[in-house]
């Protein structure tokens, strides 16, 4: 026989009822047991352990150390950026980089300082430049430097180059530029010893093109040595367009490789005049080997004004001076 009990909402048998009912105190001695469990003590106010002196110095030392770190990441990023300015103007300035990072100009000198001592830049006054010495900046990085003012100086130089004649161009990225304002001219005769400007003129149809074959110098596709002046010297130009990589405050052209120059030297020799183009982070570096004189030049092609006594040197010369 079974008497039935209400438990929570359901009937329920008194054998079912036992059963639950032993469960239900289990489980609330069960809870009773971990609410007991004493919980981790908070410390009193005013009785927390105190750092140890040198607990705070490594605290201390830890974060000068992070400081540090983010310093050294926002200066490198910054010195990244001041070396590919330099790249494409070919110089910065302490000033005008402090107004452009918004940073002290102690910073930029010591970012300067830092790009200097790596190699990277060359320090002058109030700033610093690609830097010179007895190697050649890389043929990619020449291209870049300073590009705006190399375009004026080929436009002002191409625009006194009558059609029909015939022209030398040698090495390097300004008279590269000067054959690429040479494009809408019609019935030239150009002789280079640079690939390059042979490709660049390749698009001028009306445009006669001679390279003069000699050993080839892989770094800016120049060709070189004896036999490519012997070549030359076998025209009589109207105009040598020659670049070069540094001019000296004295007006001595100077270049690197004494294969390129006495290239350069036939074919002044060889020609009716001759015009110069130079920007003016040439008459700020230096190269160990005397290509010619401006005073054997006709006309001097550059993108600012002389410095120093050069102007009246040109002028005693007779040399032309065209600032593009």
């Amino acid at each position: 026989m079974f008497a039935f009990i209400p438990f929570a909402g359901f009937v329920c048998s008194k054998q079912i009822a036992i059963t639950l009912s032993g469960a239900f105190h289990s489980a609330l001695d069960d809870f009773v047991d971990f609410a007991t469990v004493p919980a981790p003590q908070r410390p009193k106010r005013g009785t927390e352990t105190a750092s140890s002196p040198l607990q705070l110095e490594n605290r201390a030392e830890s974060n000068n150390d992070l400081h540090q770190k983010d310093a050294r990441m926002v200066s490198n990023f910054r010195q990244s950026e001041i070396l590919e300015l330099a790249r494409e103007t070919g110089k910065v300035g302490v000033d005008d980089l402090a107004r452009h990072f918004d940073v002290t100009v102690q910073t930029i000198r010591r970012d300067l300082s830092d790009l200097a001592d790596s190699g990277r830049l060359e320090r002058v006054h109030g700033g610093a430049v690609m830097p010179s010495g007895v190697v050649n900046i890389v043929y990619e990085e020449r291209r870049r430097l300073n590009d705006a003012g190399k375009r004026a100086i080929a436009q002002a130089c191409a625009a006194q180059i009558p059609e029909g004649s015939s022209i030398f161009l040698n090495i390097g990225t300004t008279t590269e530029a000067v054959a690429q304002a040479l494009l809408d001219h019609d019935s030239l005769l150009v002789v280079t010893n640079n690939l390059n400007i042979a490709n660049a003129l390749s698009a001028n149809r009306k445009c006669e093109i001679v390279v003069a074959g000699g050993v080839l110098r892989r770094t800016d596709g120049g060709l070189v040595g004896g036999f490519t002046a012997e070549m030359v010297g076998q025209f009589k130009f109207d105009y040598a367009i020659l670049g070069c990589s540094a001019i000296d405050s004295d007006g001595d052209l100077l270049d690197f490789d004494a294969q390129e120059i006495m290239v350069s030297q036939t074919a002044i020799r060889r020609t009716r005049a001759v015009f110069v183009v130079a920007d003016q982070l040439k008459f700020q570096r230096k190269a160990p080997i005397a290509v010619a004189s401006l005073q054997e030049a006709t006309t001097l092609f550059t993108d600012a004004p002389l410095e120093g006594g050069l102007t009246e040197r040109c002028r005693g010369w007779g040399t032309d001076v065209v600032v593009g």
